[in-house]
């Protein structure tokens, strides 16, 4: 019987040295399959166009399909629940920024999931914001805007902002202006930038604070929107004759930008993330890439390891979590 339980576990000794040479054998074949990255906006916004530049180019950094799926809504937290409901393999990546793994885990009751549930692979770009308008907005400063919204408010005909959904940095940085006015303000949520911008168009919300482009500069020269002023602390390049807010005594210190970035479930193994890590460095090293994205206004991000990404990552956790936290902001 001695021997027969020695005979056992040093099979079990083997099969678990096995399985754990199994895994480390996928880890070194990955990837052997294609990659889904999950945008958590719909098809036809910038973050939608980005995912799909970067995909054309990461596809040929791992030499397999990369395919873009796009599943909006509840302020990205379904995608992201998506990415967490995969299996931890490195298969599925989750294109992001503050707005969903940051803010919307702290309010959106819906979030099942921490901002730490996820591990940043690379950054992608710090990206410019700008308060946009209907083309017919009294306002073409951060004071007239000022003026604008306090007087809508005293009417008792709040003005409205757009926001690509509850719980976003768009929707706590329209808050954050009302507070800062000291006037109400109506929410709109969307579920993506292009409708908003849609509507911005249409006129049926005053205005959206959000990242800008060439898209939108186009629509402004169009004079199907405008360009209220810049969330920059200087005038943005593109954009001389804007003002920024930072230059109005109204919101002179309303200066913020975002970004973007891949990520991954946390328990997706190092290998794999490491690996993943480079693929990423490739494809947004790639000069077609970069002057997409930069003709986008993305200013593109020098590469990070998977260390450096990790610090900056928990970083941005705390910033964002005490910006939420000054202006008591909660989701509708």
């Amino acid at each position: 019987m001695h021997l027969v339980g020695q005979t056992f576990i040093s099979c079990a000794l083997m099969g678990v040295a096995a399985l754990g040479l199994m895994d480390q054998n996928a880890a070194h074949a990955y990837p052997t399959k294609p990659v889904t990255i999950m945008v958590p906006y719909p098809a036809g916004g910038p973050s939608d166009l980005t995912a799909r530049l970067v995909g054309e180019s990461l596809s040929k950094a791992i030499d397999q399909t990369v395919i873009v799926e796009n599943l909006g809504g509840a302020g990205g937290t379904i995608a992201a629940q998506r990415v967490l409901n995969a299996p931890a393999d490195g298969y599925t990546l989750f294109q992001g920024s503050p707005n969903e793994l940051i803010l919307a885990p702290m309010t959106i009751d819906a979030a099942s999931f921490q901002s730490d549930d996820f591990s940043l692979l690379q950054k992608i770009a710090d990206v410019p914001m700008a308060v946009l308008a209907r083309s017919d907005l009294p306002a073409s400063n951060g004071d007239e805007l000022a003026r604008y919204v306090r007087d809508a408010a005293a009417r008792s005909e709040p003005a409205t902002y757009a926001s690509v959904g509850p719980g976003s940095f768009y929707h706590l940085l329209g808050a954050h202006m009302a507070n800062v006015l000291d006037a109400p303000m109506t929410h709109i949520p969307y579920r993506g930038a292009a409708p908003a911008i849609n509507d911005l168009v249409g006129g049926r919300v005053d205005i959206f604070i959000t990242p800008f482009g060439l898209p939108q500069m186009e629509m402004a020269q169009q004079g199907r929107l405008k360009f209220v002023a810049t969330l920059t602390p200087e005038r943005h390049p593109a954009l001389s004759g804007v003002p920024t807010l930072a230059e109005s005594d109204a919101l002179q210190d309303f200066v913020f930008s975002t970004w973007a970035g891949y990520f991954v479930d946390k328990d997706v193994p190092d290998e794999i993330q490491a690996t993943l890590n480079q693929a990423l460095i490739q494809a947004l090293g790639d000069p077609k890439v970069r002057v997409a994205l930069e003709a986008q206004n993305r200013q593109m991000s020098a590469p990070l390891t998977l260390e450096e990404a990790s610090d900056f990552y928990a970083g941005e956790i705390g910033v964002f979590r005490d910006l939420a936290k000054s202006t008591n902001f909660q989701a509708e």
